[in-house]
């Protein structure tokens, strides 16, 4: 009996895992069916335990793989802890973190509640990094793994009235980038995707849909197809649909202080809202 729980056990992990972040829509749900289509297991993290549990049905009847539920506020100052506490007692090695999860605020920075931009921050950075720190470790000690960040077009440059976003996508860019650096020669592949606006919750959430700025607005869809053959080619970074890149791109980087008087008169069409 007990070595046929241990081949049970060599069996799971046999199977790449990877845990999805923002996993109950838009882009970490399609990131959860893509990869379940490739025979990931996975392992899927938000608040909206319903819709992940919704999901994870479909997932396991298409393509019989195992998927785990963590409901969990990545706000929460001991999210980290709370999410590998449950990995460790499903006995879930990740070899892929997708940290996807992510939310922006919009409009002149006195009148965004400072709460809200907390939340973001513990969200899109600090989440971020501390699930990266916890699951780096053993995928180096494996020899192989890799972490997926999701960023933005707005990591590109200042954006006036989308400070704190602007800013910590700026962060998710260079943290990525740097990490690639570090390990594209130790078995860990890194990748930061930053997408123009996509058609997602993402624009409700912010309030508006005059914060699609750039290029023009991408699916989910092709958006992580895009995203995980770029990851698998080790690119470092992308910036999935051609108008999205060179919005991105084909600005000039200094003064820097141009720049940001320019990102103002692009981004001001969201006080209107």
């Amino acid at each position: 009996m007990l070595q046929m729980m241990s081949l049970a056990a060599t069996v799971r992990r046999m199977t790449d895992v990877a845990l999805i972040t923002g996993a109950s829509s838009g882009i970490g749900a399609e990131f959860a069916r893509q990869l379940a289509a490739r025979g990931h297991d996975l392992a899927l993290v938000a608040r909206s335990v319903d819709r992940m549990e919704a999901l994870a049905a479909t997932l396991r009847q298409a393509h019989g793989v195992r998927v785990e539920v963590i409901g969990q506020d990545l706000a929460a100052p001991d999210a980290t802890e709370r999410v590998t506490a449950e990995l460790r007692a499903r006995d879930l090695e990740v070899d892929l973190l997708v940290n996807n999860a992510g939310f922006g605020t919009c409009g002149r920075f006195e009148e965004i509640p400072g709460a809200r931009d907390h939340d973001q921050l513990m969200v899109n950075v600090v989440a971020l990094t501390d699930l990266t720190h916890a699951l780096v470790p053993p995928m180096l000690v494996r020899g192989r793994g890799a972490v997926l960040n999701v960023a933005s077009t707005a990591a590109f440059q200042p954006a006036a009235y989308f400070a704190v976003y602007s800013a910590a996508k700026a962060f998710v860019l260079n943290f990525s980038l740097a990490l690639w650096s570090e390990y594209r020669d130790r078995g860990i592949r890194v990748l930061a995707l930053c997408p123009g606006p996509v058609e997602t919750e993402f624009f409700a959430t912010i309030g508006t849909r005059r914060a699609a700025i750039g290029g023009r607005m991408e699916t989910s869809q092709r958006v992580v197809t895009r995203a995980l053959r770029a990851l698998e080619r080790n690119q470092g970074y992308v910036v999935p649909g051609r108008s999205n890149f060179a919005f991105a791109h084909l600005q000039p980087r200094r003064p820097r202080k141009l720049l940001a008087l320019v990102s103002r008169a692009v981004t001001r069409g969201v006080l209107a809202a």
